[in-house]
């Protein structure tokens, strides 16, 4: 089987097209969604949308457990406090359901799908120091792989290390490691590239590819300033921050 795995477009439909079509024109036999299809941009509707008539499975993202009402915006920034806000208000009450039913954890052959940890959406992983608690959680799932998203930065983890990860090599995963793969965000980049990201893990090669494709910004960015949200989340896009 070979898996598209996206996460975090947050409302960037800009964004979201060129990495659809980009994943038709590869061919792949599912879509995976790990969370956050709202927040920050300014196209919530329109995302959700997409996801839900291409029937993607997808996982409840911390800003879509805020949007839906799941949650409250405990300890968000006073910017993504405004965008929160402002995407709840927005939603058709239709989507909002729709978020509402959204799983936390989905397993697809022998793969996790989370948002930020096996445990909790809001958990951050940036380091192999926080990747590590939670290895011996997916091992007795029987799963050799966990895709997360929620840090927006690509990344892959191991038990004995960190790998780099690039858009020029296809990385082989080894017989019998777990690996924990962060798929960068489609819609928001917080690594220093502007470009969306996204993956692709083909079980059948035991391959996974990370993509980053040009999308258009500006247009993105005008959206956002367009609709009165904090001018900070139209810079922020040219800047992968």
């Amino acid at each position: 089987m070979k898996y598209a795995i996206i996460s975090d477009m947050h409302a960037n439909i800009e964004a979201f097209e060129t990495v659809l079509k980009k994943i038709d024109e590869i061919g792949v036999d599912k879509i995976i969604c790990l969370g956050d299809a709202v927040g920050y941009n300014a196209n919530p509707n329109e995302c959700v949308d997409i996801l839900r008539q291409r029937a993607i499975p997808t996982i409840c993202g911390n800003h879509d457990a805020v949007a839906c009402g799941l949650e409250e915006p405990y300890g968000f920034n006073p910017v993504a406090l405004q965008a929160a806000m402002w995407t709840r208000e927005c939603l058709r009450p239709d989507n909002l359901e729709w978020l509402r039913g959204l799983p936390d954890v989905q397993k697809f052959d022998s793969f996790l799908a989370v948002h930020g940890s096996p445990l909790n959406r809001n958990s951050y992983l940036f380091t192999w120091e926080d990747v590590l608690p939670h290895m011996a959680l997916v091992e007795e799932q029987g799963c050799t792989v966990c895709f997360f998203g929620h840090t927006h930065s690509p990344g892959i983890f191991s038990k004995d290390g960190v790998y780099a990860v690039d858009n020029d090599s296809k990385f082989a995963l080894g017989e019998g490691k777990l690996f924990f793969i962060n798929v960068g965000s489609v819609g928001q980049p917080r690594d220093g590239d502007p470009r969306a990201s996204f993956g692709i893990m083909d079980t059948a090669k035991n391959e996974y590819e990370l993509f980053r494709l040009n999308y258009p910004v500006k247009l993105a960015a005008e959206k956002i300033i367009k609709a009165g949200l904090p001018s900070f989340l139209a810079e922020r896009l040219f800047l992968g921050r």
